[in-house]
């Protein structure tokens, strides 16, 4: 199954009120293992940034100039997300923004069937305990080290081994990538040793002289004759 995790950087909080995208981060997930496909953009949003949005995000209206409007990656995130389940950690929010843009650029908006929104998941499977991306990553043991300020293709990143984590996937991931990053050929042969002397017979006696009365039961013909009359190799 092809899924898309992704996350969204704004200017604001709701789209609604004049607040745009300024960053979209996505990676590719393939049966739960990213496959190292990702797109990612900065993006004008034609307006300032509010102290508030930078102080979460570090970026400012000055980094953003020159940068792609929406529209002009609009059909690029389509084709890139098309056909794919979208993973979010509060989903309803990054879906707004993204159908609020896309609605502007002339786009068809994203199909909410496609929404899975991984802070609904946690909190089904973690009731009553914190739920932030930060308090995963600290449950599962992930590292955020690099995560100084919030960044979408970081999170989307970091929100990957999250989701793998919250539907019992990352064993898979984990069993292939050590060998692999070892230069694992995917092939795997047991290498077999002689015994330096045979296990002992555990047949008894009883069972020896049971099992010869019912050959000699089967006549001439039986199979188990000629299998005896093979010379042990």
């Amino acid at each position: 199954m092809r899924e898309v995790i992704f996350d969204t950087e704004t200017t604001g909080l709701d789209p609604s009120k004049g607040h745009r995208l300024v960053e979209i981060g996505c990676v590719e997930v393939l049966n739960g293992i990213p496959t190292g496909r990702t797109f990612h953009h900065y993006l004008d949003p034609q307006r300032e940034m509010p102290e508030d949005a930078y102080n979460v995000h570090g970026i400012s209206a000055e980094m953003l100039a020159g940068k792609p409007l929406f529209a002009d990656i609009a059909d690029a995130f389509l084709a890139f997300t098309d056909g794919a389940k979208l993973v979010a950690h509060n989903a309803e929010f990054d879906f707004r923004f993204m159908n609020a843009e896309l609605l502007a650029a002339g786009r068809p908006e994203l199909d909410r069937e496609r929404m899975v929104d991984t802070l609904a998941l946690a909190r089904r499977r973690h009731p009553g305990s914190p739920v932030s991306l930060d308090a995963l990553c600290a449950r599962y043991g992930i590292d955020t080290s690099r995560r100084t300020k919030h960044g979408a293709l970081l999170d989307s990143e970091i929100l990957a081994e999250v989701y793998a984590e919250l539907t019992g996937g990352r064993q898979t991931s984990l069993v292939f990538a050590g060998p692999r990053a070892q230069g694992w050929s995917g092939n795997v042969a047991a290498k077999r040793e002689p015994r330096p002397a045979p296990l002992p017979s555990t047949v008894t006696a009883e069972e020896l002289a049971a099992h010869e009365s019912f050959v000699a039961g089967l006549g001439e013909a039986a199979v188990w004759r000629r299998y005896a009359e093979e010379p042990a190799g």
